[in-house]
């Protein structure tokens, strides 16, 4: 351990507790107290010296030196209070007083002390406060001044003459040397303050460049002053191109007035908070588009005291909430919607299922009390009959739930092969022709006759016609018309069906095929029916690779166009070399369909 290690650690134990925690201020507060110590111990081992060669000391002398210990006090006032400035005017006092004393008994501003009050505002300079620099300029000249006037009015002795020469030189030589060890002192410092200065530099650069937010310094029109490093990866383009306006050009156009009010906001002196979208550069490296981000934005102003100046902001990249809270909204609509769906759908089948269930009841209990009713043979069948097509119905309805519970669940199952879809397709507008008839409404079927053979589920293909015809003859006008096509355009086969109906609210067309979706709300509607129409033959017609697009306008009709690939080729098992996609009828709903062919052949 060095000397100056010793000299160093003793002097930090002596400073306040305030400066022990800012470099530079331990500087200052070292620097202030190491020459005064040192001189003061100095002239207290030089004054046995002095009596030794000199001999009895007057008065002017035993106060001189007396005075020297001023110093110890002053580094004793600092230790103790830390306050700074208030050490320096002491000081300044100090040599002042012990200036203006010497200079009275040896001749006044001719004296060589004299030359010492260049010093007191030289040595008040290290405070770094203009203040203490202002009063020791001004201590100085009152201090010349009354010199001056001393000397004018001859209130001082004169200077002996002999030792001038000498004693001036001796006086400009140490008032050369104390100033040199000023300018030392001062260099260190500033030599301290811009070591320090780089320290803090490299600490904040660190910051800007390993941080993942971006930090910004607006000017009070918006444009950008600077901006980290962090930029160019958040949005693919070097700081230099966002600088000015550069950034303000990359925010989308919908959001430019909410930032810019927040930086106008900010710059009153209130923190702000806004998000907006960026426009983020394509970067080829890392496999990166280019697009729209968002982007939350802090800021305030720079200057807290004085606003209306500049605003510094940090911004962070947020596109992954906004996504997560995106899809939390979806989600809730998609939940909403499924309770609206819910509720529908109790709604319906507390119709769908009472109704039947009712007449099944009265009819059976009025077969029951037939001798008190007096029914005939004609009457109890047209009621057994009654009661037979309202198990069938019901029968539809759970059937029609069933499917739509293993096509969500993914076990609905098809089995495709080989068939005619033009005589399948008038096949199921016969069926239908009755209905179509009683209803009032005109079957118009316009199937090519060169229609080829495709490959697919014949049941399934009946199910989609009998489901879309029968949606079409149900919500058509009497004196309207329904009219079904089928053409081969490509590998596809085209089955459209079109009427002239009530036609489907654009808000409820997005919704259509939605399982127990029906369009309208429940109480307007005027026509029966689960929801399940549709439902099922989107489902159907998506396990067979088609597509189903459905357009309407309200109070002119509806057009109903499925897609249908005429090969298709459903993926196969392993385990069992079945398709995986099976009959979409039921053993039950085939003997179904069978009791209306019966039932259209017999009318």
């Amino acid at each position: 351990m060095t000397v100056l290690s010793i000299i160093r650690d003793c002097l930090d134990a002596l400073l306040h507790p305030s400066a022990r925690y800012d470099a530079l201020t331990r500087a200052r507060h070292r620097a202030f107290m190491a020459p005064r110590l040192l001189g003061s111990l100095v002239a207290l081992a030089a004054f046995p010296i002095y009596l030794a060669m000199r001999g009895a000391p007057t008065a002017l002398e035993v106060a001189a030196f007396a005075w020297l210990i001023a110093p110890i006090l002053l580094s004793w006032f600092l230790s103790r209070t830390g306050r700074y400035e208030g050490a320096h005017i002491l000081s300044a006092l100090a040599l002042a007083g012990l200036v203006m004393m010497v200079a009275i008994t040896t001749g006044g501003i001719e004296s060589f002390a004299a030359v010492w009050l260049i010093v007191v505002p030289m040595e008040a300079a290290l405070s770094a406060s203009r203040r203490v620099v202002a009063f020791a300029s001004a201590l100085a000249l009152s201090c010349a001044a009354l010199l001056i006037a001393f000397g004018y009015f001859h209130f001082l002795p004169e200077p002996n003459a002999a030792l001038r020469g000498v004693l001036i030189g001796a006086g400009v030589a140490s008032a050369t040397l104390y100033a040199a060890g000023l300018a030392v002192s001062a260099e260190s410092l500033a030599r301290t303050s811009v070591a320090l200065l780089y320290l803090e530099e490299d600490r904040y650069r660190l910051l800007a460049r390993n941080m993942s937010d971006v930090i910004s310094r607006h000017n009070r029109c918006g444009a950008v002053e600077f901006i980290s490093p962090a930029a160019e990866a958040m949005l693919g383009a070097p700081g230099a191109r966002l600088t000015g306006h550069g950034l303000f050009d990359r925010v989308h156009v919908v959001d430019r007035p909410a930032y810019l009010t927040a930086l106008s906001d900010a710059a009153r002196g209130s923190e702000q908070r806004v998000e907006f979208r960026l426009r983020r550069d394509a970067v080829r490296s890392q496999n990166i588009s280019a697009d729209f981000i968002w982007v939350e934005m802090r800021c305030r102003p720079l200057d807290q005291v004085s606003p209306e100046g500049d605003v510094v902001a940090v911004m962070r990249d947020v596109t992954d909430r906004k996504v997560q809270e995106q899809a939390l909204e979806l989600a809730r609509t998609a939940a909403e919607q499924a309770d609206a769906s819910k509720t529908r759908f109790l709604a319906t089948m507390s119709h769908e299922l009472r109704t039947p269930l009712n007449a099944i009841i009265g009819f059976s209990e009025m077969i029951v009390h037939e001798e008190a009713m007096m029914l005939d043979a004609a009457r109890r069948k047209e009621y057994a009959q009654l009661i037979n097509d309202s198990g069938q119905h019901l029968l539809s309805v759970v059937n029609g739930i069933l499917d739509i519970s293993k096509m969500e669940t993914g076990n609905f199952e098809i089995s495709p092969e080989p068939f005619a879809p033009r005589a399948a397709l008038l096949h199921c507008c016969n069926l239908l022709a009755l209905k179509a008839r009683d209803n009032g409404v005109d079957l118009i079927t316009r199937a090519a006759e060169d229609l080829p053979v495709m490959n697919g589920d014949p049941r399934a293909f009946k199910q989609i016609a009998l489901n879309l015809v029968a949606n079409a003859i149900k919500f058509t006008e009497r004196g309207g018309s329904v009219t079904v096509s089928a053409a081969v355009e490509g590998s596809r086969l085209m089955l459209c069906v079109t009427d002239t109906g009530v036609g489907i609210a654009a808000e409820d067309l997005a919704r259509i095929g939605d399982p127990f979706f029906q369009a309208g709300k429940t109480y307007q509607r005027k026509h029966e029916g689960t929801g399940l129409g549709l439902s099922i033959v989107k489902g159907l017609v998506g396990l067979h690779n088609g597509e189903m697009n459905v357009q309407s306008t309200v109070g002119e009709g509806t057009t109903v166009t499925v897609a249908l690939p005429l090969d298709f080729a459903p993926l196969l098992t392993p385990s069992n070399n079945v398709a995986t996609l099976k009959p979409a009828l039921r053993p039950e709903s085939q003997d179904q369909v069978h009791q209306v062919k019966k039932r259209a052949q017999a009318n």
